[in-house]
Formats: structure tokens, C-alpha cells, sequence
């Protein structure tokens, strides 16, 4: 499918995308329950699920995406876990993924998936109100859409030799909060609220690292877009490296690929 993710291009960077996460998990308060009942929503290969299993040896784990060939990557990590909880996958479209009538979860997690759900905002009320007394809803997106890598995409598709192909495609800068903003929201729903940002510092290797990097992610929508044209995609993919290389000249040390990450942590 020329829309569905590739487990494998994701899996590259794995450890630099892991890091949010164990991040985000260092900062969650105890749980009400001893053995919690845990959605991870949007899961994707589902190694990143093992986490919440390593953090919660005892908890009930489902995780959620709406990418079939994720979950049929995930689905090798299902099954019972070494601390005594269990770990199952399941097919859902976050846009309109709630409990079952009656289900409570103790933790509501997503790593970077929220920025592709359109006013995923607008979601929050249904998910807070699925969060058992003292549950929690954590999450942590990407809030680099101002920076080279995104800007020069946008740019390309947006300029006279591409925007009757790709014009529209891509997401706009503002598709996620800053950190105040989910705070205000979340507020108002009845929690309390963590929120912060940070900004890593990848060290990449290899040619042209930080357009490997995108092509997993952010660059999905405009080699979606060219699937049926592959000279089209080359010569794009041709120009944006160009302009990828001299935003992000290789140093001594690898290329420098800052990378700011929104988090935020609410309590019921």
C-alpha cells in the first residue's frame, strides 16, 4: 500500500526514536492500579510497546494503530510478558478509537502518532473520561515542523515546478500545540498537567542521513503522492537531498539533526 508505513525504514533510527519515549515514561506518576490496564494508541511495530511491559511488568498492554503492515510487525511481540501481564494488538483509527462501553484504562499513552490525527485535541475529552480515578493520559509528539527538515519540504511542494503535483499534501507547521497549549486544554478537562518540550541533538551517520530519516516519516505523504510516477519521485527526492545537504552539512562528528519533541503528562 503506497500509504501504509515500512516497519523496517522506521526501525533505522530506532534507538534515537525510542528515547522520547523512555523519556516520557521516566515522568508518569504511579498508576491506581497494581496490574493497570494500558492502551498504547498508535503503536506501530509494537517494540516501543515493550517499554510499557518493561515499566509495568503486570499490565494488561493493548496496543492500537490503524497500519496493517505495523501490526502485522507487532504482532510477534504478543503474548504473555516476562512479569506476568499480557500484550496484545488491535486495529483502530485514533480519529475515532474510545473504550468499549464500561472499559477503564489506567494509562492512556501515545508516542508520535498524535501529529498525524487532524485536532487531536478534540479527542482528549473521549480518552480523559476512559482514564480510571487517578489514571493517566501521556503522550509526546514531534514540534519540529518550523525546522529545515519541514520547511524545505513544504517549500519544494508548495513552489512552481511541484505544487500542481503536491501542492496541499504535506501538514502545516501548526499541527501540533506548544506545550502550553495542551496544558490549557487538558486543564479544562479536570487534570493536571506535566508539559515541556526538549530539543535532542541526533548525531546521524551515513550519506545523506537526515532524508533517510524523513522518508519514514514526515516525507510518507509526497511519496505517496509520486508512487505512480518514479521519475517524478526521483527528481524531487533529488532536490529536496540538495537542499537537505547544505541545511544539514555533515560535521567531524556526523550530521547534527536537532529535533524538538512536545510532551505532556495528565492525571485524572
Amino acid at each position: 500500500m503506497a500509504h501504509d508505513w515500512d516497519p523496517g525504514q522506521y526501525q533505522r533510527y530506532a534507538g534515537h526514536r525510542t528515547r522520547p519515549l523512555i523519556d516520557l515514561l521516566a515522568r508518569v506518576p504511579p498508576l491506581p492500579a497494581a496490574d493497570p490496564r494500558v492502551a498504547d494508541l498508535g503503536c506501530g511495530p509494537g517494540a516501543p510497546s515493550l517499554l510499557l511491559a518493561d515499566r509495568w511488568p503486570t499490565a494488561h498492554i493493548t496496543g492500537y494503530d490503524n497500519s496493517a503492515t505495523m501490526l502485522a510487525e507487532a504482532g510477534g511481540h504478543a503474548g504473555p510478558t516476562p512479569g506476568g501481564g499480557t500484550l496484545d494488538f488491535a486495529e483502530a483509527d485514533l480519529a475515532t478509537w474510545r473504550p468499549a462501553a464500561g472499559e477503564t484504562f489506567d494509562l492512556i499513552v501515545s508516542n508520535a502518532a498524535l501529529q498525524w490525527l487532524p485536532r487531536h485535541v478534540d479527542r482528549f475529552r473521549d480518552w480523559v473520561d476512559a482514564l480510571s480515578p487517578g489514571g493517566v493520559f501521556a503522550f509526546q509528539v514531534p514540534g519540529n515542523f518550523a525546522a529545515p527538515s519541514h520547511v524545505l519540504m513544504r517549500s519544494l511542494c508548495e513552489g512552481p515546478r511541484w505544487r500542481d503535483r503536491l501542492g496541499g499534501v504535506l501538514r502545516h507547521a501548526d499541527v501540533v500545540q506548544p506545550p502550553e497549549g495542551y496544558l490549557a486544554s487538558l486543564a479544562a478537562l479536570g487534570c493536571g498537567v506535566d508539559a515541556w518540550e526538549t530539543t535532542y541533538l541526533h548525531v546521524l551517520q551515513g550519506p545523506d542521513p537526515v532524508l533517510d530519516w524523513v522518508r519514514s516519516t514526515g516525507l510518507r505523504p509526497v511519496l505517496a503522492a509520486l508512487a505512480d510516477d518514479p521519475e517524478a519521485r526521483d527528481a524531487f527526492l533529488a532536490d529536496y537531498r540538495t537542499a537537505l545537504r547544505a541545511a544539514y552539512p555533515p560535521t567531524a562528528h556526523g550530521t547534527i539533526f536537532p529535533f524538538r519533541r512536545v510532551f505532556v503528562i495528565a492525571q485524572r
